[in-house]
């Protein structure tokens, strides 16, 4: 007979397999900034190039791969200091789900692959790949405990995902959009640090150790200085030389109001949000930033290819 004073057993959580729990590791979510490979191949108007439009996929393919091998080696690095956190404590790695040395296997299997496959679109290609996973291993183990160089490293990673997809094409990637491209990873940067600081308050280092060597004023007059450089910088771009031989058209500059408000709608999530987990990954949900983002794209589109 059932014991009616008997307490029931506590059934632990399910843990995923092997494989849910690596591709959690590699962070999914993240890979929509693997689509700045593609840039270079849309910008120079090889949007109707099948051959084009397999090459940049095939990139932006491998740099997920890539990218995640990062997420997983960061993971192994972090697994103490991520078993003392609240949320991160859950992550496959820090709560076991996902065995250490098995992990390392992935990250050794994935980027052999990435590497591997990158041959395939080129030397030039798999050494920006190379270069994008060095830094990245710098990042994990020096560069993210040092103020604004942490920022500047992401940054960093950003124009090589660009200088990638243009080598991956074999076309010529744009001083004015890398520099775009630059100054809207630092901006997007300082903006998380800024929302991460001002979530945490005094205990906000314990989230992140650098966040104690920054001050929220320094950040917000970095914020707005890279604001206004990035919406200046993409007038630059439209109207320079170089974007209209290629396009043909002035017409570029009248998608900046766009720009200007993906920058306005971003700072309004970053000081509005403090709840969020993260404001980059908010700026994904937040209809009116992708709605922007949307028509922004199809009115370059049109611009670059319809517009006569």
């Amino acid at each position: 007979m059932l014991d009616p004073d008997r307490k029931p057993d506590l059934v632990a959580p399910a843990q995923p397999g092997f494989v849910r729990a690596l591709l959690i590791t590699m962070r999914p979510q993240q890979w929509v900034k693997n689509l700045f490979v593609a840039a270079p191949m849309l910008f120079s108007k090889n949007l109707g190039n099948e051959t084009q439009i397999a090459r940049a996929a095939a990139a932006v393919v491998l740099f997920c791969l890539l990218s995640g091998a990062v997420y997983v080696i960061n993971d192994l690095v972090d697994i103490d200091k991520d078993r003392l956190h609240p949320r991160k404590r859950m992550r496959p790695i820090a709560s076991g789900a996902l065995d250490a040395h098995k992990a390392r296997q992935a990250a050794a299997v994935l980027c052999a692959i990435a590497f591997g496959g990158g041959l395939a679109l080129g030397v030039g290609f798999t050494g920006a790949a190379l270069a994008y996973f060095l830094l990245n291993l710098a990042y994990s183990f020096w560069l993210k405990h040092l103020p604004f160089l942490d920022v500047l490293s992401i940054a960093a990673g950003f124009l090589l995902r660009v200088l990638a997809g243009a080598l991956a094409n074999r076309v010529e990637a744009s001083g004015w959009l890398l520099a775009c491209t630059a100054l809207l990873a630092c901006f997007l940067g300082f903006g998380k640090r800024a929302h991460e600081l001002g979530q945490g308050g005094e205990r906000a280092e314990e989230r992140r150790s650098v966040l104690a060597r920054y001050e929220m004023e320094h950040l917000q007059i970095a914020l707005q200085l890279l604001a206004a450089a990035t919406v200046g910088a993409y007038i630059f771009y439209t109207q320079s030389d170089h974007t209209v031989a290629l396009f043909g058209t002035h017409r570029m500059v009248w998608t900046t109001p766009f720009i200007a408000f993906g920058i306005t709608r971003f700072l309004h999530l970053v000081q509005s949000r403090p709840r969020a987990e993260s404001p980059t990954e908010e700026m994904l949900r937040d209809p009116l930033f992708l709605g922007n983002v949307v028509l922004w794209l199809g009115c370059v589109i049109f611009i670059i290819y319809f517009a006569k």
